[in-house]
């Protein structure tokens, strides 16, 4: 053998040790993946395999399947409610930031109203007075009303408490609203109750003024008057303040009863309830408070002559005539019969026949 065969086959002998070092190379990239999921596939299937028990832990605590807590009750060792987490981002989103703009719109719409068409004038006061509202009537509106003006000041404090705090980057104002936030919470709890039985007995009582009837509809037509200035019929309730009293029953049943479930938690109520009793109560309060807003402005700057009434028990008879002229008819049948404290409202009269 000569020297160039010999070196020509030491030349293949290493090119082809290259090759079969490529191919094992290539070969081992493609086989060592497939051998890991192999390997996991059998330790996965191997009920003695080593497995992490804190996610085992975990795992278990979300399902509500493990864990020891001091929970007395309900829930009890349920460590992790998943649903917790869906209840904050509806709280913290939808319930804050639509309600907060349902209200603050109720008020700017309020006010921008006034500005361009003002509210219903007095066209004529005659020195005439009807008896509209007992003592017992505006004793029992006052008193439910002061306590909803607490109620919806306290709760849309805590409701809102985050963004207040975010407001203002002082540690002084931070402590001093966590204060309030402190009292806020112990007033909203005991005064609902009161609230409650307020609202009740003033539902129950007015009930049979606010059942719809046909000469609503033309109300509604012409808007109760206020884009226009006309005077469609009223009762002793126009139409508008019918669907005030029908927001105040539905709302605030949600609102007692959502209300309820959140004051007394002990009573075997479990998380679920509490959270969608939470969203409740915030939903149907928002409702009412934006309501009330239109209340309280048509009851004061948006008709001249209403808080007279409210206030002293009596409204001039031009006012009655303007704005409830089929109440003031009956109220002129019926004659210059005694107040009676406590009647019906409407059912007697100052004003001669």
């Amino acid at each position: 053998m000569t020297d160039v065969q010999a070196k020509g086959g030491r030349r293949a002998r290493r090119i082809r040790a290259m090759l079969w070092t490529v191919v094992v190379m290539v070969a081992g990239s493609m086989l060592l993946p497939f051998a890991g999921f192999l390997y996991t596939a059998v330790v996965q299937a191997d009920d003695t395999a080593v497995v992490n028990p804190r996610s085992e832990t975990w795992r278990e605590a979300r399902d509500g399947t493990a864990g020891r807590t001091t929970v007395i009750g309900q829930e009890t060792n349920v460590l992790i409610q998943s649903a917790g987490e869906t209840w904050r981002e509806i709280r913290n989103g939808p319930v804050i930031t639509l309600g907060g703009i349902m209200v603050v719109g109720m008020i700017l719409a309020l006010a921008v109203f006034h500005l361009v068409k003002g509210g219903a004038k007095l066209e004529h006061r005659t020195g005439k007075t009807v008896l509209r509202w007992p003592a017992f009537d505006r004793v029992l509106h006052w008193y439910t009303a002061v306590l909803f003006i607490v109620l919806a000041v306290t709760g849309l404090s805590l409701l809102w408490g985050r963004i207040f705090i975010n407001l203002f980057d002082s540690d002084g104002f931070k402590a001093a609203f966590a204060a309030w936030a402190g009292l806020a919470k112990i007033l909203h709890d005991y005064l609902s109750l009161l609230f409650a039985v307020g609202l009740g007995v003033m539902l129950l009582k007015w009930f049979k003024h606010n059942l719809f009837e046909a000469h609503d509809k033309v109300w509604f037509k012409q808007a109760g008057g206020y884009l226009d200035g006309s005077h469609p019929p009223a009762g002793f309730c126009n139409g508008g303040e019918k669907v005030y009293y029908w927001v105040l029953v539905f709302g605030g049943a949600a609102i007692v009863a959502s209300g309820f479930f959140l004051l007394f938690p002990n009573l075997g109520f479990e998380r679920s309830t509490m959270q969608l009793a939470n969203v409740v109560h915030g939903i149907s309060a928002l409702l009412v408070i934006t309501a009330v807003c239109a209340h309280i402005y048509l009851g004061t700057l948006g008709s001249e002559g209403a808080l007279e009434g409210m206030v002293s028990g009596e409204v001039d008879e031009g006012w009655a005539k303007q704005h409830h002229n089929l109440w003031l008819e009956e109220v002129k049948k019926q004659g210059e019969a005694p107040a009676r404290e406590g009647s019906a409202p409407g059912t007697s009269a100052t004003a001669s026949a």
